[in-house]
Order: C-alpha cells, then sequence, then structure tokens
C-alpha cells in the first residue's frame, strides 16, 4: 500500500502523509459484523480518567473480528478487504461454503478470491490457522493465542509478525516482535504470515485537527506546567525543579522497571532488554 504526499501549498501540507486505500474492495462494511461503539473519553465505570489524552473523534462501529478461528476444516473464501477505524492493520472479509460470513486480519499478499481454512489439517499458507504443534520451525505467524482456545491476543498490529523457534515439550519458544522470546503451550493456535498494510508505520499525521479526528487529545509538557501541577513544573525558565523525568503520579520514567512479576514470569526465555544490553557492549 503505498504512501500518499503532497505539494507543500500549506506548511501542514508539507509534514502530512496519507494511506492512499488503493488495497481496500469494499467501502460499507458488513451489516451483520458490526456493533456500536460507544465512546468512554478514557474514563472508567466510575468517571475517573483512566487513560488521558482521549476524546471526541469521528464515530465508529466496532467490526467483530474472528480471532478464535474456531470453524475448522471449513474452507472459506475471501470476498473482500475493508478498512477498520479500530486498528491498524486491514480487514479481510470471509465468506465460508456454508454461507457464514467472519473478520479476519488481512496478511500480508491476500487478495479477493483467496480461499484460507483453519485446523489442524489446514494447508501451510499465509492467512491460514493451525496449533503451534503442526508449523513448521521457522515460520511467521501473528494473532498468537496465550490460551488454547482464547482467541489471539498477540502479534496483531500492521506489519507485525513473530516467528516459531524451536518446540520442547509441550511449548512452542516463539520470538516476538519486541525481540523477546517465550514460551506458548504449543495446542494454541497462530495464523502464517505477516499482518498486512505494512506502510502504516510511515503514515505521519501533521496535523493537530487530524489527531483530534481520530480522538486523541492534546499532550501537555510537564514542564509547560505549574509545579502544584507536574514535579517538572514550575521554576524559571526551562527547569525540571531538580527533578529526575517522572510522571505526573512522580513514577520514574526511565530505568524502572514496571512490568509486573507474574506466575508465568518463567516462561520468558529472553527479554526484550536483553537485546539492547547485548548491543552496547
Amino acid at each position: 500500500m503505498p504512501i500518499k504526499t503532497f505539494k507543500p501549498y500549506t506548511p501542514v501540507r508539507r509534514f502530512i502523509t496519507v494511506e492512499d486505500f488503493s488495497d481496500i474492495t469494499k467501502k460499507e462494511p458488513e451489516k451483520s459484523l458490526i456493533v456500536a461503539l460507544h465512546k468512554k473519553g478514557g474514563r472508567n465505570n466510575t468517571g475517573r480518567i483512566m487513560v488521558r489524552h482521549k476524546g471526541g473523534g469521528h464515530k465508529r462501529y466496532y467490526r467483530i473480528i474472528d480471532f478464535k478461528r474456531d470453524k475448522y476444516n471449513v474452507p472459506a473464501k475471501v470476498t473482500a478487504i475493508e478498512y477498520d477505524p479500530n486498528r491498524s492493520s486491514r480487514l479481510a472479509l470471509l465468506e465460508y461454503a456454508d454461507g457464514e460470513k467472519r473478520y479476519i486480519l488481512q496478511p500480508v499478499g491476500m487478495k479477493v478470491g483467496d480461499t484460507v481454512m483453519s485446523g489442524p489439517d489446514a494447508e501451510i499458507k499465509a492467512g491460514n490457522a493451525l496449533p503451534l504443534v503442526k508449523l513448521p520451525v521457522g515460520t511467521f505467524i501473528h494473532n498468537i493465542e496465550m490460551v488454547p482456545g482464547k482467541g489471539g491476543q498477540l502479534v496483531r498490529s500492521a506489519g507485525a509478525s513473530a516467528q516459531l523457534l524451536a518446540r520442547e515439550g509441550e511449548y512452542a519458544q516463539i520470538r516476538m516482535p519486541s525481540g523477546e522470546i517465550r514460551m506458548i503451550l504449543v495446542n494454541c493456535l497462530a495464523t502464517i504470515g505477516q499482518v498486512g498494510n505494512v506502510d502504516h508505520e510511515n503514515v505521519t499525521l501533521g496535523s493537530a485537527g487530524r489527531s483530534r479526528h481520530m480522538g486523541i487529545r492534546p499532550t501537555v509538557r510537564g514542564t509547560a506546567m505549574n509545579a502544584v501541577d507536574h514535579p517538572h513544573g514550575g521554576g524559571r525558565g526551562k527547569s525540571k525543579g531538580n527533578n529526575q523525568p517522572r510522571s505526573p503520579w512522580n513514577q520514574p520514567a526511565k530505568g524502572y522497571k514496571t512490568r509486573p512479576r507474574k506466575i508465568w514470569n518463567w516462561m520468558i526465555v529472553r527479554r526484550r532488554n536483553k537485546l539492547a544490553e547485548s548491543a552496547s557492549k
């Protein structure tokens, strides 16, 4: 999918880039696969803001996506490639042999007219979903389950892919897009290939209005605030007030480990920050 640029007839147009949407084959979503999506503005059920800088934006419908791929051994034909405002990747609309329609994430190379299938006996090709135990070592995968039958939770954004490195006993070793290597049960399902819309990372929003249209509110620097509002605020000129980089709630922003130590911590073979440490040596 190419990226469009513009002649700089305004200062904003000099930097702004957009997707050309040439890969989209159907404009309107499938009515049977959409539900209303109510805006939360980053707030929880008590009205407190849990995620900052969210609010406004264009109205959207949520597309119901088949992350489970649990319709085994039934071939499905790709009838359309669609845009999804709720995620960076494209959607492929499947029509199964029995007439049922479902959305899946579009992998690289998938086009209208292709046939896909899921299950242990499916062919090894992009778009098919199989258990990790049935995949050849070295295969690039996405939409990976963490718990068998729960549905894909890992590697779902545009251009992302993981790699199956090894299998030992009831666990497989997967190299994640971050470089982390972790173990996942071999009974978990994964989809073959790389998630499509690879050029998404090259898009530059370029204007405040475009961010607001996407529901992204402005981010104010801590140093621009008063001392009462942020640890970096106050002082004369550009000063952090002798504070290390930290959040508004005083949590250090650099070097402080925030990842919780959960019971599945032992499943991580190599952490993502190990790559940075080895590169610096």
